[in-house]
C-alpha cells in the first residue's frame, strides 16, 4: 500500500487555492492508485510545541552526545514521533499559500521542528551535514496572488520556493517538485489559467509517481 502525507499550511476552510490543487492531486493519484491511503497534518490543528525549555535542552544534549533528564526525553519524544510519521510516508505533499514572500510561520515551525539531529540530519567535522530521511516523491503546490513565472511579480522576489527547496533537502527530501498555482488574484482568466497549468503539471507528476508518465 502507498502512504501519502498531507501537510496542509493554509488556515482558510474553503476556498484556498493550494487546497483546491493538493486535492485534486490526491483525487488524480487515487484514481491511478485506488490502494493510496492519505493521512493529513494540518498545521493550524496540530500541537507544535515550542522550541525552547526542555525540548531546546534535548536538541544542545543530542549534539553533545550527554543523556537526556526525563523531562529532555519526554519533550524530545514528540519530535521522535513527528519526524517517524513524516519518515513513514511514501510520497509527501505540501500545500501552502504564500505569505510575505515566503511560507506561513507555521509551516516554519513545523519544518523546524522535524529538521532535528540524529533524527533528520547527522553532523561530523569532517564530513559536514548529512541528511537521514530516505529520498521519495514530494510535492510542494505553491498558491500566491502574484505570478512569479517570468521572475519578480510586480518587484517581489519568491523566497518560498528556494527555502522549501533547500530545508527539505537538507533532511533528505531530494529534488522536491515546487508546483506554483498563480496568480490567484486579478483578472479571471488569469486565474483560471494558472489553476489549470497547475492540475497539469500534477497531472503529469501522479503519472510520473504510479510508473505512467513518460
Amino acid at each position: 500500500m502507498t502512504t501519502l502525507l498531507h501537510i496542509k499550511a493554509s488556515p482558510r476552510d474553503d476556498g484556498s487555492h493550494s487546497e483546491k490543487a493538493a486535492n485534486h492531486f490526491i483525487a488524480t493519484l487515487r484514481d491511478r492508485s485506488p490502494e493510496l491511503a492519505v493521512t493529513g497534518i494540518d498545521i493550524w490543528d496540530t500541537d507544535l510545541p515550542n522550541f525552547d525549555g526542555a525540548l531546546l535542552a534535548a536538541k544542545y544534549a543530542r549534539l553533545a552526545g550527554q543523556p537526556f533528564t526525563d523531562e529532555e526525553a519526554r519533550a524530545w519524544s514528540r519530535i521522535e514521533a513527528m519526524v517517524r510519521t513524516l519518515d513513514a510516508a511514501d510520497i509527501v505533499l505540501i500545500s501552502t499559500p504564500m505569505w510575505n514572500l515566503s511560507i506561513p510561520y507555521r509551516l516554519k515551525h513545523y519544518i523546524d521542528l522535524v529538521a532535528q539531529p540524529g533524527l533528520s540530519f547527522s553532523f561530523s567535522p569532517e564530513t559536514g551535514y548529512t541528511p537521514l530521511l530516505r529520498p521519495r516523491p514530494v510535492v510542494a503546490i505553491l498558491a500566491s496572488a502574484g505570478d512569479f513565472s517570468a521572475g519578480l511579480s510586480w518587484g517581489r522576489p519568491d523566497l518560498a520556493t528556494p527555502y522549501l527547496r533547500e530545508a527539505l533537502k537538507f533532511i533528505g527530501l531530494v529534488d522536491a517538485e515546487i508546483v506554483p498555482v498563480g496568480p490567484t488574484a486579478g483578472k479571471t482568466e488569469c486565474v483560471l489559467a494558472a489553476a489549470a497549468r497547475a492540475a497539469r503539471a500534477l497531472d503529469d507528476l501522479s503519472a510520473r509517481f504510479t510508473g505512467e508518465g513518460a
